[in-house]
């Protein structure tokens, strides 16, 4: 019995070393993009400033870039250009949260902007928005789309429908937002909480690079108002569809805003000495892992050795006692 009792032992130790070993070394995944610091020096062409606290960027907080194609007017070539947009982490949290997720999941990558209004909004984010076959063929589901989960209308004072706001799309119930959002064209208070009855629209983020382009996708030409110029405008344009695709060619998180310089330079010396702590400690992780698992296996082959000799059947000559045996199977009495 304690022969098998030992086998046992020993093969839990063997499992125990076989587990933990690859648990040391499982992914954290961490995508990397928060360890990347994007210089705001490098942000040329952002939106007409309003002396509001979403004016500064702030150490930290997230970065998107929106790659875009669309034709600015009939009879142009097809643009290319890139959106950049800080989302205030701090302010809205679930709503920037909600976007970075969506982000990371691709569900934006290959639609396109499905409700245009020169001087208000180019709208987007509809999973559902894309073409079929060939534009404007498009799924039928287009401007209902989203992912199914909704999260509740985030306010905060900071945060206001400023010129290249991004806020989030959302039907008659306030906190009905899923995967939609728009770029405010130009400063759009009158969708501030504070200046409606239904408890508005959240903004949670502000254009700061690229703004050129959504003033040039705000004038493509759209089923409302086809002709694309900005002097001609339908003043009841609610739902204007473009008439060449404007489309989101891919949405990436690109790293932290860094005023600073904390992420991209930091102070050398005390990274480079959390570095090498770090790399430090990691290596002494492995090494304890390792050492663990060969004193597991030492341990193992103690209780093998000595517990396999006590459990090894005995010569009656050699016993000192009579042996107790698990069942008797001889039919001569045991000595006395």
């Amino acid at each position: 019995m304690k022969g098998r009792l030992a086998c046992l032992l020993v093969l839990n130790l063997l499992c125990m070393t076989a587990t933990v070993v690859p648990l040391a070394h499982a992914d954290t995944g961490n995508s990397g993009w928060r360890n990347v610091g994007v210089d705001p020096a490098t942000w040329l062409e952002g939106p007409d400033p309003e002396e509001t606290p979403m004016k500064d960027t702030y150490q930290g907080n997230a970065i998107v870039e929106i790659e875009v194609s669309y034709v600015p007017a009939h009879f142009t070539s097809r643009a290319y250009g890139v959106i950049v947009i800080e989302l205030f982490e701090a302010w809205a949290p679930i709503t920037t949260e909600n976007m970075i997720t969506n982000v990371e999941d691709g569900i934006y990558d290959g639609i396109f902007f499905h409700r245009v209004i020169d001087d208000f909004v180019i709208q987007g984010g509809d999973p559902s928005c894309s073409t079929v076959g060939f534009y404007p063929v498009t799924n039928p589901q287009c401007g209902n789309g989203g992912t199914g989960d909704t999260i509740p209308l985030e306010r905060n004072p900071n945060l206001s429908h400023v010129d290249g706001a991004i806020g989030m799309a959302r039907g008659q119930d306030p906190d009905s937002a899923d995967a939609q959002w728009y770029i405010a064209e130009t400063e759009a208070h009158n969708l501030d909480p504070e200046n409606r009855d239904d408890e508005g629209y959240a903004t949670f983020g502000i254009v700061r690079d690229g703004m050129s382009h959504v003033r040039g996708i705000a004038l493509t030409p759209t089923s409302d108002d086809p002709t694309g110029e900005e002097d001609i405008q339908n003043p009841a344009s609610s739902a204007g569809r473009p008439s060449y695709e404007a489309e989101i060619i891919s949405v990436r998180m690109v790293g932290v805003s860094d005023p600073d310089g904390t992420v991209r330079f930091g102070d050398g010396l005390e990274d480079d000495t959390t570095s090498w702590l770090s790399t430090l400690g990691d290596a002494f992780a492995v090494i304890g892992l390792s050492l663990g698992a060969v004193l597991l296996l030492a341990f193992a082959g103690f209780l093998v050795f000595y517990v396999g000799r006590i459990d090894a059947p005995l010569g009656l000559d050699s016993a000192s006692s009579a042996p107790v045996y698990d069942a008797v199977l001889i039919d001569d009495p045991p000595p006395k």
